[in-house]
């Protein structure tokens, strides 16, 4: 039987002393000059971002939007493949679900990476093809870090609870596998609070911490489960750390990677 998704990452975050996410949103229109004139300008992007930052990532997020080209998904298994090289689980961010068989084809990518992201709007059966491959990893949207979310995540069910408080009970519910995991934004830290304490056994994907200046502090004391797991994801802050540095943007990603990983180390109790 293959390993569980969150038992390779606790393993990984051990060796590496780290629950940072490299988000590996490659925008083509923002790679360095001197490599868009490679065969695959994204894979040659994100090689050099891997080789710069793997000692201190838990987890590589490529998302897929970026990716959704002939070229795209060419380089996207190559990062893939050269992730994992590095021992590194990958995490897609790409938000599925739908019906039927369509959610069958969608669940397939499973078989190249280690996790997903997932859309509960459509509830169980959406997600049940996701939720059943018990070695991979299933991050569930909950409580996310853009503005928008309050049109529809802070909405009053008749039970007098707020649909995101909700959908991480539901969670919770379909937990059956030990795989599931929520997606809880960093720049809500009082929500974020409350659902880790409705929630304490499933782990958290907690976004918006780099760019978009979430709270660190509040990502690791409640995005971690007790025993330590979990992942605080960083995308444009590491990646396009060095834009402005030419040839050196791989160097500069390395350091803003070290950086966060020190940072959320300061609260994270780590023996």
């Amino acid at each position: 039987m293959a390993t569980a998704f969150f038992d390779r990452l606790a393993d990984r975050i051990a060796t590496v002393d780290s629950v940072v996410s490299v988000g590996l949103d490659t925008d083509p229109t923002r790679i360095p000059d001197h490599l868009q004139d490679k065969d695959l300008p994204q894979w040659a992007f994100n090689r050099r971002i891997i080789d710069a930052t793997h000692e201190h990532a838990a987890c590589y997020k490529p998302n897929a939007a970026f990716y959704e080209s002939a070229d795209g998904w060419r380089s996207l298994r190559e990062t893939i493949a050269y992730a994992h090289g590095k021992d590194v689980p990958v995490l897609l961010d790409a938000k599925r679900a739908d019906i039927g068989n369509t959610t069958r084809q969608y669940a397939k990518v499973l078989e190249e990476v280690d996790a997903i992201t997932v859309n509960p709007y459509m509830g169980r059966d959406s997600l049940q093809p996701f939720l059943d491959r018990a070695d991979k990893g299933v991050f569930i949207l909950c409580r996310t870090s853009n503005p928008g979310r309050e049109d529809l995540q802070d909405l009053e069910l008749d039970s007098g609870e707020a649909l995101y408080k909700r959908v991480a009970a539901l969670a919770d519910l379909w937990n059956t596998h030990g795989n599931v995991g929520l997606v809880v934004g960093a720049t809500g830290p009082d929500e974020l609070e409350t659902i880790r304490q409705s929630v304490p056994d499933l782990p958290f994907l907690v976004p918006g911490v780099g760019a978009q200046g979430g709270d660190a502090e509040a990502a690791v004391e409640h995005g971690l489960r007790g025993d330590g797991v979990g992942l605080v994801n960083s995308s444009r802050g590491i990646i396009y750390a060095g834009e402005d540095r030419g040839k050196q943007f791989a160097k500069a990603a390395g350091q803003s990677a070290k950086q966060l990983k020190q940072r959320l180390n300061q609260y994270r109790d780590v023996e």
